[in-house]
């Protein structure tokens, strides 16, 4: 599940970075409104996904409550939330690590 919730949480930080430095100024500068409908829809989508995996994984993995409010404070921050992808990327290594010992 970590695996999982990992490239979403890529997905969705590729998405935020799309919907704000592309979508949004092709709406407001090139007049394409259909851009921001479009990108907003997928990344909402993905959204939703992350949130249920972060429960998922927040209940499953025994995480702290600081984390997972970390983890979904940063996932609405562009550029920033591709270190939620990264820290959990660790977590998957330390566990594999902790696997073969």
């Amino acid at each position: 599940m970590l695996r999982i919730f990992q490239q979403i949480a890529l997905w969705e930080a590729i998405s935020t970075v799309i919907l704000f430095f592309v979508a949004m100024p092709l709406k407001y500068f090139a007049d394409v409104p259909e851009a921001v409908r479009i990108a907003g829809s997928i990344h909402g989508f993905l959204v939703v996904i992350f949130v249920i995996l972060l429960v998922a994984c927040w209940q499953t993995y025994n995480w702290k409550f600081s984390k997972v409010l970390t983890y979904f404070v940063l996932s609405l921050i562009p550029i920033v939330s591709f270190w939620v992808e990264k820290d959990v990327k660790k977590e998957i290594a330390s566990i594999k690590r902790s696997n073969i010992r």
